[in-house]
């Protein structure tokens, strides 16, 4: 018996690492609680289910160029209670919440979670993402 686990042990330590692997992202994104779609899905939920874009950038980035129709709503106004105004009063209307480069929007898409809004999501990528697919960018007063 002692000879079958030491000769099958590479295979029994490969088959948990690549499992590991496998199971890393979803791990990783229910820690953050943020579910993120890519640009492209972004655009057909606005589309389709008129989901609203959130930018949660500063105020000069967000003058700087954003997503034509985003909102411009700070990380911090989010972290407060109640939430804001500028959020759509029907909850169950999909909210994309978007930054520089998508990391910082998954605490944001988490608050907004925690506020209600149970179909909140990131966009993969943020704005650099939105800017390399060549989608609409505005600007506006800082």
């Amino acid at each position: 018996m002692l000879d079958f686990l030491i000769d099958n042990a590479v295979l029994v330590l490969a088959a948990l690492t690549s499992g590991g692997f496998l199971l890393w992202p979803a791990l990783r994104g229910a820690q953050a609680g943020a579910q993120a779609v890519s640009v492209s899905e972004a655009v057909r939920l606005m589309n389709r289910e008129k989901a609203v874009l959130v930018d949660i950038r500063d105020t000069a980035s967000f003058a700087a160029g954003h997503a034509t129709g985003s909102r411009h709503i700070s990380l911090e106004d989010l972290s407060k209670s109640p939430l804001p105004s500028t959020l759509p009063g029907n909850k169950n209307v999909p909210v994309l919440v978007v930054c520089d480069r998508g990391l910082r929007s998954s605490k944001a898409a988490a608050l907004l979670r925690k506020g209600g809004y149970e179909r909140a999501h990131t966009i993969e990528g943020g704005m650099a993402a939105w800017r390399e697919a060549q989608l609409p960018i505005e600007k506006s007063a800082a």
